[in-house]
C-alpha cells in the first residue's frame, strides 16, 4: 500500500471521527439544555450552568464540522468560474487553491497551538463545576492539523474535479454490496 493511499485512509478514518465527536457534542448540548429545560419545568427554578456548560461545546462543533465539510468537498468555490476556463488553468487554480488551504492550515495549527498554551483561565460553569480554557482552545490547532491531513485528497477535495454521476454510482454500489449476505 502507497503512502498516499495510507494517509487518505487515515484521513477518512479521521473524518469519521470527527464526526461522531460531532455529533457526541450536540447530543452533550441538547442533554444539558434539555436537564435545565426539565429542571425549570418542574421546580420553577433554573440551573445556572446548564446554557454555560453547553457552550463550551460550541467551538468543538464548529471547528471540526468544518474540517467534515472541507472533506466532504462542502466549501466556497467558484465552480461556474472554474468551468470558463481552460483545463490548464483550471488545474493551476486547483493547486494554487490547495497550497493556499496548506498555508492557512499551518498557520491555524501555528497560532492555535500558542492559544492553546496561553490558555491558562478557568471556565467558572457554577460554584463546583470549573472547566479549563484548555479544553476548547484545542479544539484549534487540532482542526488545523485535520485540515492538513484532508488535504493528501488532493483534487477530490475540490467539487470541479468531482464527476458526480460516477460518485453517484458508487455510492449506489457500495450500497448493494453491504444490502447482499
Amino acid at each position: 500500500m502507497s503512502l498516499l493511499t495510507s494517509a487518505r485512509r487515515a484521513s477518512d478514518t479521521v473524518n469519521r471521527v470527527a464526526i461522531v465527536v460531532c455529533v457526541a457534542c450536540i447530543l452533550g448540548m441538547l442533554t444539558i439544555s434539555f436537564t435545565g429545560f426539565l429542571y425549570t419545568l418542574f421546580t420553577g427554578d433554573a440551573l445556572s450552568w446548564t446554557y454555560s456548560l453547553a457552550r463550551l461545546f460550541l467551538p468543538w462543533i464548529g471547528l471540526l464540522s468544518s474540517t467534515i465539510a472541507l472533506h466532504a468537498g462542502e466549501h466556497v468555490a467558484m465552480t461556474l468560474l472554474m468551468r470558463l476556463l481552460p483545463e490548464l488553468l483550471v488545474k493551476l487554480c486547483a493547486g494554487l487553491t490547495l497550497a493556499v488551504m496548506a498555508g492557512f492550515s499551518l498557520l491555524v495549527i501555528w497560532y492555535g497551538w500558542d492559544f492553546f498554551q496561553n490558555a491558562t483561565q478557568v471556565y467558572m460553569v457554577s460554584d463546583t463545576i470549573q472547566i479549563s480554557r484548555k479544553w476548547t482552545a484545542i479544539a484549534v490547532p487540532l482542526s488545523g492539523v485535520i485540515f492538513l491531513l484532508h488535504l493528501v485528497q488532493g483534487f477530490g477535495l475540490l467539487e470541479h474535479f468531482v464527476d458526480e454521476s460516477a460518485a453517484i454510482e458508487e455510492v449506489i454500489h457500495a450500497h448493494d454490496q453491504e444490502a447482499r449476505p
